[in-house]
């Protein structure tokens, strides 16, 4: 059973990413701790609230270079809404600079006729990467749920897994860069959907640390 760290800085949902995770079949631990962190085989970075506090936030607890540090170090990370945001440059939501593991910006929703923002609520993602790990046993357009005014805008695009419309706008929600993953819905919040995108999540993991088991060499 591996062990995943969710990173606790007071910003996110820790109590039922923490469950989520669970039910898909992992050991979790909700930590701030820095050897913790980077010794948990995976790594979970939620996210509710505003950009500008999380990053404050996350650079006076010193966990900004943790997480440079564990996604330098080929650690399997999972970002959970305003978890994605954070691995980019900057947002348009505030001032403060992003941990920048990924190059790109956050954008806002553009005002339309009707059109609510913030995005809640359910919606249906289109797969842009098939293959990838997260989706593995999914329904074709799975329903997903959402609650947010941004979304990221990567400088390569070939980095997206899936996008979602709303109103008239189509917008990345998933991004994959080897073991970086990360969701601008809540997984935890999306019934049997969102518990097999986790246990995706868990089997990378698992996977992860297979592979990086030393063969001892016989002479």
């Amino acid at each position: 059973m591996p062990t995943i760290a969710i990173i606790d800085y007071d910003m996110g949902n820790l109590h039922s990413a923490r469950k989520g995770l669970e039910m898909a079949g992992a050991q979790v631990k909700i930590t701030h701790d820095r050897g913790e962190i980077l010794n948990a085989d995976g790594i979970v970075l939620p996210g509710v609230g505003a950009f500008d506090p999380a990053m404050v936030k996350l650079r006076s607890l010193g966990l900004d270079e943790v997480i440079r540090g564990a996604v330098g170090q080929g650690q399997p990370l999972l970002g959970i809404c305003l978890g994605l945001q954070l691995l980019f440059a900057r947002s348009a939501e505030g001032n403060e600079a992003g941990l920048h593991i990924l190059e790109g910006t956050v954008e806002r929703f553009q005002p339309e006729p009707d059109l609510t923002i913030p995005h809640m609520g359910w919606n249906q993602l289109q797969f842009t990467d098939r293959a990838c790990e997260l989706w593995q046993g999914l329904a074709p357009d799975p329903w997903v749920y959402f609650v947010h005014s941004y979304y990221p805008r990567p400088c390569d695009n070939s980095i997206i897994s899936a996008h979602v419309t709303h109103g008239s706008q189509t917008v990345p929600v998933a991004i994959v860069q080897g073991k970086l993953m990360a969701v601008q819905f809540h997984p935890e919040k999306s019934g049997a959907t969102g518990i097999q995108i986790l246990k995706n999540f868990v089997t990378a993991v698992s996977n992860h640390c297979i592979s990086n088991l030393s063969v001892p060499t016989y002479v």
